[in-house]
């Protein structure tokens, strides 16, 4: 088994938080362990205990303990079909960035049981590429626009723009109920709440951080409506939560949804997570202005286009 280590923070990793680096560093120890590393103070940061989401300063010193990373560690790499799968999912590419079109179920990153995400498939396919890391997250089961950075300072900017709502971020979901007058403002605070292992939930509490989300009616059908969503703050399921709490859960979401709902479209053919980071929009110094989109997968393409006939049939003249 490998001694202590030390590493020094080099400039490129300035402003990345504490537990990616250590997702790459330790590249197969599982994100679980990680965290409990960092809990009970056997890496430091500096001399001293760090959280998981402290922001690498360049000349920081870290220490790590000694640990081995065995092969049933590892857990496995992507296979050459998923590599595959995310190269034919790539947007938008240039020297400083990468749109990928993330599909259902695959996570941004591994860790938490999962060997691998989207993150570590795209670094196996670009290991000249040692900055590559993710701008945002997405939840699991939600598909679409997922932005990476390519270099450091790329990643800084684009956090800038995402903290001034300078990203237009906008999102399809198939919501129950109809919408009322067509647009529904949320703007309800959030905060996570502990569950077991490393799960979370959201919940709105004035204690928490705010967020606010509007809901555009695209198309309706007898009991549920297709939504345009702007999302104006990233919070943790900040869509799934404030469309619960409206009282127009997302379809599929087996979390905070309607599970009778959720049966019936399941009975349609609906297996997922009905929401979809449908376009991405934003002007990065040295691209200039950045607009991805990504379409609706067949499968959700498919569930919509089954209640529209079902409407049909029940609208026609006996």
């Amino acid at each position: 088994m490998p001694g202590v280590r030390h590493i020094q923070v080099a400039i490129e990793y300035e402003d990345q938080r504490l537990d990616n680096f250590l997702l790459r560093e330790l590249k197969g120890l599982p994100k679980t362990r990680i965290y409990r590393l960092l809990r009970r103070g056997e890496i430091r940061v500096n001399g001293g205990r760090a959280r998981p989401e402290y922001r690498l300063c360049r000349g920081d010193r870290l220490r790590l303990p000694p640990m081995r990373l065995g092969e049933r560690e590892l857990g496995g790499e992507p296979s050459p079909r998923i590599l595959q799968r995310i190269e034919q999912a790539i947007l938008y590419e240039d020297e400083q960035l990468l749109i990928l079109d993330k599909p259902s179920g695959l996570a941004v990153h591994g860790g938490s049981g999962l060997a691998y995400g989207a993150i570590e498939a795209i670094r196996a396919q670009r290991p000249d590429m040692p900055s590559l890391d993710l701008a945002h997250r997405l939840d699991r089961d939600t598909s679409g626009c997922l932005i990476l950075a390519k270099r450091r300072d790329t990643l800084r900017q684009l956090h800038v723009l995402m903290r001034s709502g300078r990203v237009d971020k906008r999102y399809l979901a198939l919501l129950k109920g109809e919408l009322g007058e067509g647009t529904l403002r949320v703007e309800a605070p959030l905060a996570r709440c502990s569950g077991k292992g490393y799960l979370h939930a959201v919940r709105v509490s004035m204690a928490g951080r705010q967020a606010l989300t509007v809901f555009h009616a695209i198309e309706r059908y007898r009991g549920w409506v297709l939504a345009d969503v702007e999302l104006h703050t990233g919070r943790m399921h900040q869509i799934r939560v404030h469309a619960a709490c409206s009282g127009h859960p997302v379809a599929g979401d087996e979390r905070y949804g309607d599970r009778e709902a959720n049966r019936a479209l399941r009975r349609l053919g609906l297996r997922r997570l009905f929401l979809h980071a449908s376009r991405v929009a934003f002007e990065l110094p040295g691209c200039g202005e950045v607009v991805a989109q990504a379409a609706l997968s067949g499968d959700l393409s498919a569930i919509l286009q089954a209640l529209r006939e079902r409407m049909a049939a029940a609208e026609a003249p006996r």
